[in-house]
């Protein structure tokens, strides 16, 4: 069973492509919104990319992929700072960046662990 708008589509009855097109834009940009988070694995004690571009308000998903390490991701500047705490083996922690800047987040545990994260408008 077709929804009534699958079915004006297929028929043609809404005006054309004028019509379509806006809705596909429509449905681009609620997915833009909806974005996932961009995923830093922190595994063999790398974080993995090790350098990332995102835009200001998008966030950054931190995941402890090792079997059995801790990790400690952590920021601290004048402009943004954020410190996830001792992760466990298989956890997470999202930090969304609102301030745009260069930034190097760093490992707590592991010091020679190091992103790069640039942040534009």
């Amino acid at each position: 069973m077709q929804s009534g708008l699958l079915r004006a589509l297929r028929l043609g009855s809404f005006g054309g492509a004028p019509i379509v097109a806006a809705m596909i834009a429509g449905a681009l940009v609620g997915s833009a919104l909806g974005a996932s988070p961009f995923v830093i694995s922190q595994k063999d004690r790398e974080f993995n990319p090790a350098e990332i571009s995102i835009k200001r308000g998008e966030i950054l998903r931190f995941i402890n992929d090792d079997g059995e390490l801790l990790h400690h991701a952590y920021l601290s500047s004048d402009k943004f700072s954020f410190d996830s705490g001792d992760q466990q083996p298989g956890s997470k922690y999202d930090v969304a960046f609102s301030v745009t800047g260069d930034y190097t987040v760093l490992c707590g545990i592991h010091p020679k662990m190091k992103l790069t994260v640039h942040v534009a408008k």
